[in-house]
C-alpha cells in the first residue's frame, strides 16, 4: 500500500471509530459503553453495542455494580447481527472502541474477520494476542490525538 493509500486508510478507520463510539451512546451499562461497526466493501454491514440480550431489562450491572454475567460485548452483538442477515463477515474490519476479550476474539476468528482497529485498551491484551496469533491485524489509532 502506497503512502497515499495508507493514509486514505487512516482517515477512514478514525471516522469509522468516531461513529462507533456515537454507537456506544446506545449502550445502557453505566461501567463502560462499547460500539463496534462491521464494514465489508466500503459497506458498514453491521452494529453493535454492549448491553443485554434481547428480552431482558437494560440494566447492565447488579446491585454491586458489576456487570451481569449474561451482557454481550458489542463485538458479539454487532456478528451475531450479522448471522441473522443474508450477510457475512467474511473478509471485514471490525472497529471497536475498546479492543476485544479472548472471548469476542474467538468470535471474530470463526466470523472471518481479518482486520480489528480500536481505540481503547481493553484490561487484559489475551484477545489482541489470539488474533495476531492466527494473523488478523489489529489496529490501535488513538482518535483523540
Amino acid at each position: 500500500m502506497g503512502a497515499y493509500a495508507a493514509e486514505k486508510q487512516r482517515q477512514l478507520d478514525i471516522r469509522y471509530l468516531k461513529m462507533a463510539r456515537i454507537w456506544a451512546g446506545n449502550s445502557y451499562c453505566v461501567r463502560r459503553q462499547v460500539g463496534a461497526l462491521i464494514v465489508k466493501d466500503k459497506m458498514i454491514i453491521s452494529d453493535g453495542y454492549n448491553g443485554t440480550p434481547s428480552g431482558f431489562e437494560n440494566i447492565c450491572e447488579d446491585d454491586m455494580g458489576q456487570t451481569k454475567p449474561y451482557v454481550l460485548h458489542a463485538e458479539a452483538n454487532a456478528i451475531t447481527k450479522v448471522a441473522k442477515s443474508a450477510n457475512n463477515c467474511d473478509g471485514a474490519t471490525l472497529y471497536i472502541t475498546a479492543s476485544p476479550c479472548i472471548e469476542c476474539a474467538k468470535l471474530i476468528i470463526q466470523a472471518g474477520i481479518k482486520r480489528v482497529v480500536y481505540c481503547e485498551e481493553y484490561r487484559s491484551n489475551e484477545g489482541l494476542q489470539l488474533l495476531q496469533r492466527v494473523g488478523i491485524e489489529c489496529v490501535y489509532i488513538d482518535i483523540e490525538a
